[in-house]
């Protein structure tokens, strides 16, 4: 089974991660930032994983420590449940809609971390939680998988939520896709004969 549990304890945050790549689509999540968990159970449903994410931060100062060190933690959890990484797929990639909202994910786990948001910034907020924060805890993620993530999302919505949920619904698709086993491949998906 592709397990990991982490933990992350720092003077701002103190986190824990339960992760199972094979999972069935089971969230138990609490970081303290409402939009937040609720698009982190979203792209655990979608993905297949079950997933448990308890977090403690600072959030009477502000949320950016609690939203970065679960990325982190996140990432690390997928990181160390993948292993060696032999026989996975290595790519994936979704398309969703949501009402006028299409969010395109292309990832690829080959250990080289980039991550890169193909649409303008704009400055939305729900609930405290912008944009802004969404970018940064995607490539805090990916930057700790060891993930090239590719997000392009047009149009943006006035509304944070709807412009939100078809980019964390499709990185759980795409994420997926990547982690799952060929059983064609017999090794490390890599002509180098590893992924960090």
């Amino acid at each position: 089974m592709r397990r990991a549990q982490i933990r992350r304890k720092t003077r701002e945050t103190e986190i824990a991660v339960k992760l199972n790549i094979d999972g069935q689509g089971k969230a138990k999540i609490n970081t303290g930032i409402g939009l937040l968990d609720h698009m982190l159970e979203l792209f655990t449903f979608h993905g297949l994983f079950d997933l448990e994410i308890k977090a403690k931060g600072d959030l009477r100062v502000d949320i950016h420590h609690t939203n970065e060190d679960v990325a982190i933690v996140l990432g690390q959890a997928f990181k160390k449940a993948l292993g060696a990484k032999k026989g996975i797929r290595r790519f994936g990639w979704a398309s969703v809609p949501m009402e006028e909202v299409v969010a395109e994910i292309a990832v690829d786990i080959s250990g080289r971390a980039y991550f890169m948001l193909a649409t303008p910034y704009v400055p939305k907020v729900q609930d405290g939680y912008t944009f802004g924060d969404a970018e940064h805890f995607f490539e805090s993620f990916a930057k700790h998988l060891g993930m090239n993530l590719n997000i392009k999302v047009e149009p943006i919505s006035p509304d944070l939520h709807t412009t939100l949920e078809p980019i964390f619904k499709a990185l759980g698709i795409a994420l997926d896709q990547a982690t799952q086993i060929d059983p064609r491949r017999k090794g490390v998906p890599s002509t180098k004969g590893v992924i960090d």
